[in-house]
């Protein structure tokens, strides 16, 4: 193989790694968004339900 082979199987090699690392990072984020989002919206029924129960007792 010349330099110029070599340089091009090198760089399709190292663009396939990168691109496949950039998905798993993705793929992360993705995950951790989603349980952000679950995380939030349980905080905020628990806030609620504590605010109805509160709001009962007084009457």
């Amino acid at each position: 193989m010349n330099k110029a082979n070599i340089l091009t199987a090198s760089a399709l090699i190292l663009s396939g790694m990168l691109f496949s690392g950039c998905q798993a990072i993705g793929d992360i984020f993705k995950a951790g968004m989603w349980s952000g989002i679950v995380i939030v919206i349980l905080v905020v029924g628990v806030v609620l339900y504590l605010i109805s129960k509160a709001g009962k007792k007084s009457d």
